[in-house]
């Protein structure tokens, strides 16, 4: 997916996926040529690595 079905499918604008990318805290992305793709696998495993350990409790290596 582009960047823009990135931001659509994780709700948040374009702007934060550049900005977690900036911190290193966004998913791993392909380059082709000038754009960015993102591999449904990758963006399923970050978000695996994201979910709360129990409801209302952050991944337990996140502060």
């Amino acid at each position: 997916m582009n960047i823009e079905e990135l931001a659509e499918y994780l709700g948040v604008p374009v702007t934060t996926i550049y900005d977690w990318r900036v911190a290193g805290r966004g998913p791993c992305a392909i380059r082709v040529g000038r754009s960015l793709k993102f591999a449904a696998c990758d963006v399923r495993d970050w978000l695996a690595h994201h979910r709360e350990e129990s409801p209302g409790h952050r991944p337990a290596d996140r502060s």
